[in-house]
């Protein structure tokens, strides 16, 4: 039995389904052509060329054959001859469409069963794709929605216009949830995907706990305080660092609030997640200090190069410091960027008695000098056989109980054995196999020679497939910490900049590139260098 709709009846299904999907009337109706050109092309030939256009306003379709002009027909159900088509259109030329109208269809059962499959298709793809589009725009924002379910642990939640989910492992420990219940989380990802955009929310977030602080204090979502970084460890106890631009309002009181009323409701929210505010501060130093609160810090020692601070605390902070199971040293870690080692004030003189002894004896070895003087050289503060062969004599001869003569014999005896030790490196570096034309690359020394070959480096054209990373080593991050990965020249301590600079001096020796792509090259390093001391 063959089914039709009138016009009113075509525009109203197209409204109605429309408003339901929250997507654009025109969608729908370009859905309904399609699976009008579908069902025709099923009664009239899959090979036929059909349009079908349905007016927007009026409801009235139309059903057209379109027949391409050539000069000799190869397909008759798609083309026709230009003799052919000028009886029709007297102007039509090569490469042109005649339309042929054809009579209105009626659906049959199978037909109809068709049709609806490809409106439905139709309306499914353009609702994900509005999905889609209006939540990519909301990443980094908080939603609320309802629980529809509970998965394995992930909760699926009702955005209204959408679903989303919680991963079990975005979830707050020992927090859950069940159906109907209202929540709250952190729009971190929204992907498109075979089966449709998936929303992904978090509640572990570090950002879910900033956005929080901005919506409970008017200062932050003003600019007038600034967020600087976050360090949580979900559900048991979160740092955050804040700076005010207005030196009249305490960022710390501000986050706070009156009798605690700002940082409880967020509390509240984390499942009673405790919160340190910490003061932000331009010196890495005073930051550090701050971060570690509430321990007490006696002293801080900062190596910029490898962005590792070494602080040192009373015997009696040390736990405090440190936090249980490391917690509070590690979201200190996290909240700063800085890789932190904790050490009492008894570790640390400890140690600083352990390097003067190792100081001593090498001065003593190298220098063929008594303890006494080993000692005085290690307690002036010379660290290097390389520093005492090279320094100011006068430094030397300076030192109590030392004349000129004593300066030039200790230097003279400094010298020769930085030369042995060079004559040494060099029978190795050829025993390696290691070229002479290495020694072309500025800042190249012979330890530097030695430590490729052993790497199985020989020539310029071989050094030039390093990377910065393999020459002075990289950063892991592993179970929350980062670990220094080493590299073949993390014995020679060579900056970042040193390194890409030696690298770009092979490539360009070797004729990977150019000297204009040396010089882009090196102008770009020297941006990057100039960034990281503003910053």
């Amino acid at each position: 039995m063959a089914v039709s709709a009138n016009r009113l009846e075509l525009l109203q299904i197209a409204d109605a389904v429309a408003r339901e999907k929250s997507i654009d009337k025109g969608i729908v109706i370009d859905a309904m052509a399609d699976a009008i050109q579908k069902a025709a092309r099923s009664r009239y030939g899959q090979e036929t060329n059909i349009r079908a256009d349905i007016n927007p306003k009026t409801g009235e379709m139309k059903l057209q054959r379109l027949m391409e002009v050539v000069e000799t027909v190869e397909e008759y159900a798609r083309e026709i001859s230009l003799d052919e088509a000028r009886r029709r259109n007297p102007d039509a030329q090569i490469g042109d469409f005649i339309a042929e109208q054809l009579p209105p269809l009626e659906f049959g059962r199978i037909a109809a069963q068709s049709a609806k499959q490809v409106i439905v298709q139709k309306v499914r793809e353009a609702e994900r794709d509005r999905q889609y589009e209006e939540y990519r725009d909301r990443v980094g924002e908080i939603i609320n929605g309802t629980v529809k379910r509970v998965e394995y642990g992930n909760v699926i939640v009702d955005l209204g216009r959408g679903e989303a989910i919680i991963r079990r492992d975005e979830l707050i420990p020992r927090e859950s949830f069940k159906y109907g219940d209202r929540i709250r989380a952190y729009v971190y990802d929204v992907r498109r995907e075979q089966r449709g955009p998936q929303i992904f929310l978090s509640r572990t977030h570090p950002q879910f706990m900033a956005k929080l602080f901005t919506m409970e204090v008017p200062e932050i979502y003003d600019g007038i305080i600034e967020i600087k970084s976050v360090a949580r460890d979900p559900g048991s106890r979160a740092k955050i660092a804040v700076i005010s631009r207005d030196s009249s309002i305490d960022p710390v009181g501000a986050c706070v609030g009156m009798r605690g009323s700002r940082v409880q409701a967020v509390v509240g929210e984390l499942q009673g997640e405790k919160i340190d505010i910490i003061p932000w501060n331009d010196s890495a130093a005073s930051f550090i200090v701050n971060a570690l609160q509430p321990a007490e810090v006696a002293k801080v020692v900062l190596d910029e190069e490898s962005e590792r601070i070494e602080v040192v605390v009373p015997d009696d902070q040390l736990s405090l410091a440190i936090g249980r199971r490391g917690q509070n040293v590690r979201l200190a870690s996290q909240l700063t960027g800085w890789d932190i080692d904790i050490l009492t004030e008894q570790e640390e003189s400890e140690r600083r008695q352990k390097e003067f002894v190792e100081r001593s004896n090498l001065f003593m070895e190298a220098l063929n000098v008594d303890e006494m003087v080993g000692q005085v050289l290690a307690s002036e503060g010379f660290t290097s056989i390389e520093e005492v062969a090279y320094v100011d004599q006068d430094e030397i001869s300076s030192i109590d109980g030392f004349d000129d003569d004593t300066a030039v014999e200790i230097q003279t005896r400094a010298r020769n054995y930085i030369e042995q030790i060079e004559a040494d490196l060099d029978a190795k570096r050829k025993a390696l196999g290691v070229a002479d034309e290495l020694r072309e690359i500025p800042g190249f020394t012979t330890a530097m020679m030695v430590a490729v070959g052993e790497d199985g480096v020989k020539t310029i054209e071989d050094f030039a497939g390093y990377a910065a990373d393999d020459l002075i080593g990289w950063k892991e991050r592993k179970d929350g910490e980062t670990k220094m990965m080493p590299g073949v020249f993390s014995a020679q301590q060579l900056s970042r900049v040193d390194a890409e600079q030696m690298v770009l001096f092979a490539r360009l020796k070797a004729g990977w590139i150019s000297e204009e792509d040396m010089a882009a090259e090196q102008a770009v390093l020297e941006d990057n260098a100039e960034e990281d001391n503003d910053a």
